[in-house]
């Protein structure tokens, strides 16, 4: 359970959990399908820290999956990788019929791709489309992985930035998802304006409870085009301090199931369009940060769990 501590690491990292798994290194490669989300449609203004591009990128905006899939490959190979993970980033990656995202999951597949990420809003999980996931798995004998975003366990906090599901959605889909086999990663923002410690330690604990597979900690990025971001332009909103997110991903690290591997310890705001990101600090240096803090107190990954 803690073996992760005899690797040297004070948290179950996911590039040592992938290597296990797979027995070499293994390459994410982020795809854009141009899926939409329904929390934008007919007016509606999104989840409030989201804007036009779907917490995403636009980089192969035009170009199919497949094409897509190849140019990130030979990025790849040619520094020795030859195993991939084909991520579908953008928006709502279930949000279409299912004969589309049947098309759509087939084309990123060949023989270096072991595993499909999915990432998707709670209120966008149905039956139909886990069937549909099994049986592309089953077919073709790729690993299965959904990202699922809950962002904080506070409810009302959900409401105000406009998430546009509620927190027993997010429960119902994990336990939907659990049913059929597959993995599920969960998305948390540590530092929603709004939320404190106690909504930290209890995000934890929830994820711990329903044992989910993986965790992607994110530190609040503002960037234009967000209504947090109109709202940063007025001083509308306020964010926590370096030092505090900082501490809460620590807290949240203790009270977190030492089972669930962690993909990411804080956001990586894009480098155009950025309002507010990191406090000025690169990802490596909060990464940091966050590691020596966990080494002087000697801490660890689920010291203070209580749902193992």
């Amino acid at each position: 359970m803690y073996d992760f501590l005899a690797d040297g690491y004070r948290y179950r990292k996911l590039s040592a959990e992938l290597k296990k798994k797979y027995g070499e290194k293994v390459q994410r490669l982020a795809l854009n399908a141009g899926f939409t989300c329904p929390n934008r449609e007919n007016g509606k203004p999104g989840c409030f820290f989201c804007d036009e591009t779907g917490s995403g990128f636009t980089t192969f905006a035009g170009k199919s999956i497949k094409e897509q899939v190849q140019l990130m490959k030979e990025r790849y190979r040619r520094k020795g990788i030859k195993k991939f993970i084909a991520y579908f980033q953008n928006y709502t990656n279930t949000y279409a019929p299912l004969e589309i995202l049947e098309q759509i999951y087939i084309q990123a597949l060949d023989e270096d791709i072991v595993q499909l990420d999915i990432a998707t809003r709670p209120d966008c999980i149905n039956e139909a489309t886990l069937e549909l996931l099994k049986k592309i798995s089953v077919r073709y004998g790729v690993t299965i992985s959904l990202d699922v975003g809950l962002q904080t366990a506070n409810y009302h906090t959900l409401v105000k930035i406009n998430r546009g599901h509620t927190l027993a959605d997010y429960i119902n889909a994990v336990l939907m998802i659990k049913r059929f086999g597959f993995e599920i990663v969960s998305h948390v923002i540590l530092n929603l304006p709004g939320d404190n410690m106690l909504d930290v330690i209890e995000s934890a604990k929830i994820l711990s409870a329903l044992g989910v597979d993986g965790v992607k900690i994110h530190s609040l990025y503002v960037v234009e085009g967000s209504v947090f971001g109109e709202m940063y332009k007025k001083n509308q909103i306020q964010i926590c301090s370096l030092e505090t997110y900082v501490d809460r991903v620590v807290r949240f690290l203790e009270h977190l199931s030492p089972r669930i591997t962690i993909h990411r310890l804080v956001a990586d705001p894009p480098s155009i369009g950025t309002l507010f990101g990191n406090w000025g600090k690169s990802k490596s240096e909060i990464v940091n940060m966050i590691e020596n803090k966990m080494k002087t107190e000697d801490t660890y990954q689920g010291k203070r769990a209580r749902f193992i």
